[in-house]
C-alpha cells in the first residue's frame, strides 16, 4: 500500500546544511538533531502531538559507511540518505530529512482532505499495477486504504503514519483477505486496529505467521525471499530519501521471522 510520498528527497535537499549564514551574514552552525527534538517538543506542548520523544537506532557496521534511523513521535521513520563517514555524521543525516519532513507536514496540503484523498489512491492503483511480484487481490487493500483515509478527514500524513503502517503491514501479512474471507466488515478492522498500536506482540504475531509459511514450505526460502526484497525496499527508500517506516518493519519481522522457523533439515 502506498500513499502521496510524505517526503522531500534528496533533490530537495542541497540547500540544507549544518552551516548556514545568519541574517547578519555570520557563519553559524545549526545542530539539526537538537532543532529536530526541539520542533517535537513545541508541537506537544501546544497539544499538536502525542509525544515529543525523537528514536535514534544505528545500524551495527565495522565500518563506514554508517547508517542511522531517526523514527518520529507518532512512527514516522527516515534514515541516513548521504555517504556517512562518522556514526555522529549519519545520526545528523538522518535527523535533516526527518526535520525537513516535520516542518513540510505542518503545510495545509499534507492535512487529508477529498482531492489528497483522489490522489493518493490512484497512486495505489498505479503502484499494484506495476508491481510484477505481488501476489494478491489489491482491490480489498486499496478499499480498506480509501476508508481509513476517509475516516482520518483533517489529519496530517505523519499523523496517521501509525495506523497506514498498521494496515500496510496487515495487507502485506495478508491478514486484511483472512478478515475478509471472515466475513469482518472494513468498519469492524479498522475500528478494531485503530486502537491498537504497532507494538512487540503484533510483530511477533506476523513474524509467526511468516514462520509457520517458512515450514508449510518445506524446501524454505520463503522467509529469504521476503527479507531480500524488504531489504532492497528499505535501502532504496532510505537513499532516495523517502519515509521508510513500512519496508523497515517489514525487516525487522521478517528478521525475527527467521529465528522463529526451525532451520531446514539436510535430505
Amino acid at each position: 500500500m502506498v500513499y502521496p510520498d510524505s517526503r522531500w528527497g534528496a533533490d530537495a535537499l542541497a540547500p540544507l546544511y549544518d552551516d548556514v549564514y545568519r541574517a547578519d551574514g555570520v557563519l553559524s552552525t545549526v545542530n539539526v538533531v537538537e532543532a529536530l527534538q526541539e520542533f517535537w517538543q513545541v508541537k506537544a506542548a501546544r497539544g499538536g502531538s502525542a509525544g515529543a520523544l525523537v528514536i535514534y537506532e544505528s545500524v551495527p557496521a565495522a565500518h563506514p559507511p554508517y547508517v542511522c534511523y531517526v523514527t518520529l513521535p507518532g512512527g514516522a521513520c527516515f534514515g541516513s540518505f548521504q555517504n556517512c563517514p562518522t556514526k555522529a555524521e549519519a545520526r545528523r543525516s538522518a535527523a535533516k530529512i526527518a526535520l525537513m519532513n516535520s516542518v513540510f507536514n505542518e503545510h495545509e496540503s499534507r492535512r487529508i482532505s477529498e482531492h489528497f484523498i483522489e490522489k493518493a489512491v490512484a497512486e495505489a492503483r498505479a503502484s499494484f499495477a506495476g508491481d510484477a511480484a505481488a501476489h494478491q487481490d489489491p482491490s480489498a487493500g486499496i478499499a480498506a486504504f480509501r476508508f481509513m483515509l476517509e475516516a482520518n478527514k483533517g489529519r496530517t500524513m505523519l499523523e496517521f503514519q501509525e495506523l497506514m503502517t498498521v494496515f500496510q503491514l496487515l495487507h502485506w501479512n495478508g491478514s486484511l483477505r483472512a478478515m475478509r474471507e471472515r466475513q469482518c466488515s472494513r468498519q469492524e478492522v479498522v475500528a478494531h486496529y485503530s486502537a491498537r498500536a504497532l507494538d512487540d506482540a503484533m510483530r511477533e504475531q506476523m513474524a509467526r505467521e511468516w514462520a509457520a509459511r517458512e515450514r508449510e514450505a518445506g524446501a524454505g526460502g520463503v522467509i529469504r525471499a521476503e527479507l531480500t526484497r524488504a531489504e532492497r525496499e528499505l535501502r532504496s527508500a532510505r537513499l532516495a530519501a523517502r519515509e521508510l517506516r513500512f519496508p523497515k518493519e517489514k525487516r525487522d519481522i521478517l528478521t525475527l521471522a527467521a529465528r522463529l522457523a526451525p532451520p531446514q533439515q539436510p535430505q
